[in-house]
């Protein structure tokens, strides 16, 4: 069983520079992957700017992202469009 739902916005837990996104970005969950050879949980995650486009798509494990709280704060930070 999956710990997060389809349409959940998460937030990641570690940063992924190779996409240009940090720990704590908030993603939405867009699809679940049967869990692999180890056993965790795998996640498709759609990333949206600050005016809702769509800026990537990624795959990350269940152990890369973290609930939305009621105590935290959403902040804005400026991408850095350059290629990796």
């Amino acid at each position: 069983m999956n710990k997060y739902e389809l349409f959940q916005r998460v937030a990641l837990t570690r940063d992924l520079p190779a996409k240009r996104l940090r720990r704590g970005d908030v993603a939405t969950i867009v699809d679940c992957h049967p869990a692999p050879d180890d056993g965790e949980a795998g996640y498709s995650l759609e990333v949206f700017n600050a005016i809702g486009e769509t800026i990537e798509v990624i795959v990350v494990a269940e152990s890369d992202l973290q609930p939305l709280r009621a105590n935290e704060v959403l902040n804005v930070r400026a991408l850095n469009w350059k290629t990796v």
